[in-house]
């Protein structure tokens, strides 16, 4: 077993107390954004800091950081000491969000400080926030129809915005002249800035305290301490490789067909492998991740099983990666079109979590639900000027059951689980438009032993002060359902739907929009997902499904359908059911004696049904495992052939 050589010099009681200052220094730069930032992303917490050593690796994460982000701060410090050379002054500031050399999208603006201690440089401080608007063809920065990186938004290269203490305006003017609210973009880029020298004054008190050799020999140290502690654990796993398969819902230049993301996880003594180069080359559209994107997810996935360590570089070392050709869809490479990297990062760290999983049953989880994004810009007609506004609106939905109990509900994603359920009232503040609901939805948490968690239901409506607004829908999963595992069933699909002023009847739009002009009285409406099942529905106690109808979590009817389970309505109004023990056993045998067959119907004919209302969405999700176009009704052929397969693989071949 390969083990990292440990300074003699390392007293281990010193080191720990710097490393908890590291990390408290990060979140300090944190707390320094929040009370300073301009865009509601980011105050919604979809931001990360970092600290990193004078080789642009990771040192120190924040305890809140975004999961997305995390494995691509180190990627962005290298590359400005790689661009910047001895050219590095302190004072300096740089500024970059280029997927290209490492970054995520280009939303999320990094701002890097180098911090010298002793005349030479020690340390590089990072800010990263997702800003509101970076340009690009539509309001908020996300068109779904962009094939090339010109659309979305304006690439920052490496940059130095302020050089040895200065301010350069003409620079940041041009970073600034390309977004459609530079007020708040300059908010940010401020904030930002001042977070990273919250960083370089801890840094340089701690440097005062303990001495400049003894903080870079912590550097070392606390990178050395995880690496050793990764390949311990790998080290006594057992050897051997998982395969895991996850998908997009289509390729808009290709016709109908799930897109297929492949990851090898090879273990060999204290060294994990993952291996991409199987999966699809990139889509027509954004949905598509550079290799930094890729490796976050890799990491991220990982991390979930090692949850007591602190995350740097060192977490870094025992993983090797091999992405594929370049030109996949997970390692997309200029000018692809790359924004939406969220898309395939969630769907790698799915596939992680059911392969590791195997590895450590006892934090086994279904698939979660996929993050979606609404995006309403235009003018604001109420405030002076009319300038800008972004209604940028992201959904809590649910995570897989789990190996002991039900998913959460309600809650962030996999993609970033520190963000926030974003306020309704600052949202109708900032944006010309109100709420009409908001609550969990429904029978939306995929059927299961231990149940998927629920997502969420949201109306809203854009009000008077509306012009000239644009409405961008940014999701997946309409087709490539949240599956479950282990027997257990999959969710439901994701979906925007608009009712147009005036008009009785609500527009199916599908979750692949951009462009679509709204304005005053026009409504949206969407469900976020809920997680998949986990273990065969049927082994349910049917004491708890009773519970979840109590709760509202489940239909009666859905009760019935998914796990067989009789619901008798006592009383609606003071919540009490009971569950019929004679018809359940009825219907749990007539479940189990059909629902294989069930899975080999003629799709077209199954369709048929659907579009004659004799069968809803789940009925064909869960029972006959057939996808349609959810606007026309229309049988996917391709799509349900191979959703089919992976719901016989995960599901029904696990069934009593």
């Amino acid at each position: 077993m390969t083990q990292t050589a440990v300074r003699q010099d390392a007293d281990p009681v010193t080191m720990e107390v710097l490393r908890n200052a590291f990390i408290s220094t990060v979140d300090q730069m944190a707390e320094q954004i929040l009370q300073t930032c301009h865009s509601f992303s980011i105050y919604a917490r979809d931001f990360s800091c970092a600290l990193a050593d004078r080789h642009g690796n990771t040192v120190a994460q924040g305890n809140s950081d975004s999961a997305a982000h995390v494995g691509t701060l180190h990627f962005t410090a290298r590359a400005i000491v790689e661009t910047f050379g001895e050219d590095i002054k302190p004072g300096d500031v740089f500024v970059t969000n280029d997927p290209y050399i490492g970054a995520t999208h280009f939303s999320d603006v990094r701002v890097i400080r180098p911090i010298f201690a002793g005349g030479r440089l020690l340390a590089l401080a990072q800010s990263n926030g997702h800003w509101g608007d970076i340009g690009g063809s539509v309001p908020g920065s996300f068109d779904v129809t962009a094939r090339e990186h010109f659309g979305e938004g304006l690439r920052i290269k490496p940059v130095r915005v302020w050089r040895e203490g200065e301010y350069l305006e003409d620079v940041a003017g041009v970073i600034l002249g390309n977004v459609r609210a530079p007020e708040d973009s300059a908010g940010d880029l401020h904030a930002q800035a001042e977070a990273t020298r919250v960083a370089e004054r801890e840094v340089l008190r701690l440097v005062e305290k303990y001495g400049l050799e003894t903080v870079e020999t912590a550097f070392d140290h606390v990178q050395d301490y995880v690496e050793r502690y990764v390949r311990t654990i790998v080290a006594e796993l057992p050897d051997g490789e998982w395969e895991g398969e996850d998908y997009l819902d289509y390729d808009p230049g290709a016709g109908e067909g799930l897109i297929p993301i492949h990851v090898r996880m090879k273990i060999e003594g204290d060294r994990i492998h993952y291996d991409l180069s199987r999966s699809h080359p990139a889509v027509a559209s954004l949905y598509n991740s550079a290799f930094g994107g890729s490796h976050s997810a890799l990491y991220a996935g990982t991390k979930f099983f090692f949850p007591d360590l602190p995350l740097n570089s060192g977490f870094y070392r025992p993983i090797e990666v091999d992405l594929g050709p370049e030109g996949s869809v997970v390692n997309a490479v200029w000018p692809t079109a790359v924004t939406g990297f969220i898309m395939p990062y969630e769907k790698i760290v799915n596939i992680l979590i059911e392969m590791w999983s195997e590895l450590f049953p006892d934090r086994m989880m279904a698939c979660s639900y996929n993050t979606e994004y609404l995006q309403v810009g235009g003018r604001d007609e109420r405030l002076e000027g009319a300038p800008f506004y972004m209604w940028h609106d992201w959904l809590s939905g649910g995570w897989g059951g789990r190996a002991d109990r039900d998913g959460a509900g309600g809650t962030t994603g996999v993609f970033s689980a520190q963000m926030e359920a974003q306020s309704i009232e600052g949202q109708e503040r900032l944006s010309p438009g109100r709420h009409l609901e908001w609550q969990l939805y429904r029978d939306s948490g995929g059927p299961g032993k231990h149940r998927g968690g629920l997502g969420v239901r949201k109306r809203a409506i854009l009000s008077d002060g509306a012009r000239d607004s644009v409405l961008s829908y940014f999701c997946d999963r309409a087709r490539a359902i949240v599956w479950g595992i282990q027997g257990g069933l999959p969710s439901c699909p994701h979906g925007l739907w608009v009712r147009r002023a005036g008009e009785p009847e609500p527009e199916f739009l599908g979750v692949y929009v951009s462009k679509v002009d709204v304005g005053p009285g026009d409504a949206f409406e969407r469900c976020s997902v809920g997680g998949g099942g986990l273990g065969d529905p049927l082994l349910r106690d049917p004491e708890e499904v009773r519970e979840d109808v109590t709760e509202g979590y489940v239909s009666v009817e859905r009760a019935a359908k998914d796990y067989g389970v009789v619901i008798e309505e006592v009383d609606a109004d003071l919540c009490e059911y009971a569950v019929d023990a004679e018809a359940t056993e009825r219907a749990r045998e007539e479940i189990r004696a059909n629902r294989r067959g069930w899975l080999e119907e003629d799709p077209e004919a199954v369709a048929k049904r659907y579009r004659d209302g004799e069968l809803d969405p789940l009925d064909l999700i869960r029972r006959y495992g057939v996808i349609v176009d959810w606007g026309s009704g229309e049988a996917l052929p391709e799509t349900t052939k191979t959703f089919r397969a992976m719901v016989n693989r995960r599901a029904a071949s696990q069934w009593e």
